[in-house]
């Protein structure tokens, strides 16, 4: 069973999750969804550098800025699962700049019911030399730590996809992007607060298919803490039980005014009111 390991609480386990989820692919189908980690990336005017086929392995991926203190790793959270692993490297010309393209890619991953766990740029990111050979075992994504970005995402109820682009030392961005299909479900993953924010300066609309009914604890904290990294941002809070939200977002600290409220959708959805 995977585990999100806070960086003080190293032993919390996440709890499992019955049924938010459809039924992942199983583990015979991956094979013949590996084209799909080329067309996950842009092209043509890319050259592959690197390509891993299907391994079992352990994997752990960062949930937070990534250091290394006293010969110890160190970060504000993980995620450790085993599965099914396989990768794709892209390197390009030097006129194509690393936001462009990574902003292209995470486009192109998004799908219905797909959920961002972990979003960071930059600097945000820490050391990207850690990311290269801590994380993904490939120096050919050692970089710039101020131009380099990470998106994990989970893509069904067993299945993780890792986006990771830096510019390199030559100026040419390289793009690495990997699937995991989990041994056991995955289990409740909540987003970072940090992560959900910068959805909703990305796009202004953050959508909960999940979330339909009544306010659930373990999300109105996390949002609320989302919310409250920018106590400037005035957002509208949307769905059948928008007023119970608002309401429980107000006892997790948002400053009263800051959430107005609409009726509309089936569930649960905030709006950045520019």
């Amino acid at each position: 069973m995977p585990v999100v390991i806070p960086a003080h609480r190293a032993t919390r386990v996440v709890k499992p999750l019955a049924c938010w989820f459809a039924l992942a692919l199983g583990l015979s189908t991956v094979g013949a969804q590996g084209a799909e980690l080329a067309d996950w990336l842009p092209g043509p005017d890319a050259r592959v550098v690197d390509q891993r086929s299907l391994q079992q392995q352990e994997r752990f991926y960062p949930l937070g800025p990534l250091r290394k203190i006293s010969g110890q790793l160190r970060m504000e959270g993980r995620l450790d699962v085993r599965g099914k692993v396989e990768s794709l490297t892209q390197e390009y010309p030097t006129e194509r700049t690393m936001s462009t393209l990574f902003d292209s890619a995470r486009e192109a991953l998004r799908e219905p019911g797909s959920q961002v766990v972990f979003w960071c740029q930059g600097r945000d990111c820490g050391e990207s030399s850690l990311w290269a050979n801590e994380v993904f075992g490939n120096a050919r994504l050692f970089g710039a730590d101020e131009q380099q970005a990470f998106l994990l995402q989970r893509q069904d109820a067993r299945t993780l996809v890792a986006l990771y682009g830096v510019t390199r030392g030559n100026r040419r961005v390289a793009l690495h992007v990997e699937r995991l299909v989990a041994e056991q479900p995955l289990g409740v993953l909540l987003p970072t607060p940090s992560t959900l924010l910068r959805e909703l300066r990305s796009s202004g609309r953050l959508a909960f298919a999940d979330l339909a009914d009544m306010p659930q604890p373990e999300w109105v904290a996390v949002i609320a803490r989302g919310l409250n990294l920018d106590s400037t941002l005035r957002v509208r809070v949307c769905g059948p039980h928008a007023a119970a939200w608002q309401q429980a977002l107000y006892s997790q600290g948002v400053r009263q005014g800051r959430l107005s409220l609409c009726e509309q959708g089936q569930a649960l959805s905030l709006e950045w009111l520019r």
